[in-house]
This record gives structure tokens, C-alpha cells and sequence, in this order.
């Protein structure tokens, strides 16, 4: 049987993070900025703004040091939001170390699910060991075109940490899915895909490829600087995103910031 998340109305919402980057020891930065400070920071937000959403999807880079902690520490700060997560891994992310804390019961351990009685959402593994691009497999490949193909009455949103198109950003677009062309090849087959929603480029982007919707979102910690060829941070504060998933197959979304100013990062970093 399918797993199904159950909605409160015709309507699916999801609430998106990604790119967390934590450490096992809360007083380790990534760039001058406490990964684990911003990540709780974004958590209170989305509680005092009071964002109604049904489950939420982590895309990836939980953790930036492999430990069993982070991926607890990460558990821990979106056990007050009480509601599920589906999670996928990002290329820091360390697979073995995401298993360790399972089974818990937030934590839905499905790479698919039907959301309410419209839509469905398939996750991908897109993380290619040891290297900061991605990739997608031919196991990911066969499995998002049966689901495409076995739901098709479904609206279909796909989500994976790395981008599958350029950003704008050479130093980025080196790091980007390669191979895309072959899950575009699989996408393009079907009629009923209207969203694919990624993490990994640290920044706020949207473009629209065949009549599909390409968005990527917010770190909760550092920002890249959009537009820029080379390694540049930003000043734009950690974000997250909404998304409401419509009964006709529209996708309302809207990205959210913390106040200016918050979590400013080391400008004068040349990597990371």
C-alpha cells in the first residue's frame, strides 16, 4: 500500500528547508554563521507566523559533518512543528548517519507519497558520494518514470537536492545535476509533472522548463550571492518555503526571510 499523507481540505500544503549544515558541536560555524542557531531561528519563525502546512520536505545537507548527532539535532529542532517530514540526502549528507536515527516517528522513511487525493511526491537520491555535483541513476530514473507512470492522473511534484538546470552561476552550475538531460528525458514523457523543487544553491530561484516549474530555496544558514561566477556569500538572511499544492494542479508558493540582518556571514570567505 502506498503511504498517503491525509490533508485537511483539497489542497496540499508543504513547508520546505533545506540546506541546514549542521554540526555535532552546536558552537561550529560554516562561514562565521552558527548552522545550528539559524536552523532553530528559521523554526521559531515558522511558528510565530503561523504557517499551516501538513508535512514538511528537508531537501538535503542536513549535516555538514556526518554525525549522528546533527541528524538528531535536526530531529530535535522540528519536533515542535509536529508535523511529518520527508527527507532526502544532499551531498554532505552521510546516508548511513540518516538511518541511524531512524525509525522515529516523524520522520517518514518513503522516497514517494500520495498527498491528499490529487497529488502525488517523489523524492530522488541524487547525491553522488563524495562529490559536490549530483547525479540520478538508472534505478532513480526507472522509479520516478513508474510513479510518473503508475499515478498519472496524479499532479506530480519532484523533488532532489541539486539543481537540474543552470542557475546563472558558474561556480554553482559546476556543481549542479549532471546528466540532467537524462531526467528532463523521463519528465518529458509524462503529462502530469507540474513542479520540481530542489535545495543545494543557497538562494531563491524559479524558471519553468516545458510547462514545468523549477524552484529551488533558501539555506537556513548562508546565502549565495545570486548571479555571480564566482564563490560570493549574500546578505539576504535564511529562508524556507510554502508551497500549496492546488486540486487543478497549480502550485502557490512564496519564500519567507528571517528579519535583515540576521546571521550575517564571513564576506570575506573565499569557499567552503
Amino acid at each position: 500500500m502506498e503511504p498517503q499523507l491525509v490533508v485537511a481540505d483539497e489542497s496540499v500544503q508543504l513547508l520546505q528547508i533545506t540546506d541546514m549544515h549542521l554540526f555535532e558541536d552546536g558552537e561550529r560555524t560554516l562561514l562565521s554563521v552558527n548552522t545550528e542557531q539559524s536552523f532553530y531561528a528559521v523554526i521559531e519563525d515558522i511558528i510565530k507566523k503561523r504557517h499551516k502546512f501538513d508535512a514538511i520536505v528537508a531537501t538535503g545537507d542536513i549535516s555538514q559533518d556526518h554525525s549522528i548527532a546533527s541528524y538528531e539535532k535536526f530531529i530535535h529542532g522540528i519536533k515542535p512543528l509536529e508535523k511529518p517530514c520527508y527527507w532526502l540526502p544532499g551531498n554532505h549528507d552521510f546516508i548511513p548517519s540518516m538511518g541511524a536515527v531512524l525509525p522515529h516517528p516523524q520522520i517518514q522513511d518513503s522516497t514517494h507519497f500520495l498527498a491528499g487525493d490529487y497529488w502525488q511526491v517523489i523524492l530522488l537520491d541524487s547525491q553522488v558520494q563524495g562529490l559536490p555535483h549530483g547525479f540520478l541513476d538508472a534505478q532513480q530514473l526507472e522509479f520516478l518514470d513508474n510513479k510518473l507512470a503508475e499515478h498519472s492522473q496524479r499532479h506530480s511534484l519532484v523533488l532532489l537536492h541539486h539543481n537540474p538546470v543552470t542557475i546563472g552561476s558558474a561556480w554553482l552550475d559546476q556543481h549542479r545535476l549532471q546528466k540532467a538531460k537524462q531526467l528532463w528525458e523521463v519528465l518529458d514523457r509524462h503529462s502530469n509533472v507540474r513542479t520540481v523543487l530542489s535545495g543545494h544553491v543557497h538562494q531563491e530561484f524559479e524558471s519553468e522548463r516545458h510547462g514545468v516549474r523549477i524552484l529551488a530555496t533558501p539555506s537556513t544558514c548562508i546565502q549565495f550571492k545570486v548571479n555571480s561566477n564566482e564563490f560570493s556569500l549574500d546578505n539576504l538572511s535564511p529562508g524556507w518555503r510554502s508551497l500549496t499544492l492546488h486540486k487543478d494542479g497549480r502550485v502557490e508558493s512564496q519564500v519567507y526571510r528571517l528579519p535583515d540582518g540576521s546571521f550575517v556571514p564571513d564576506f570575506d570567505a573565499q569557499g567552503y
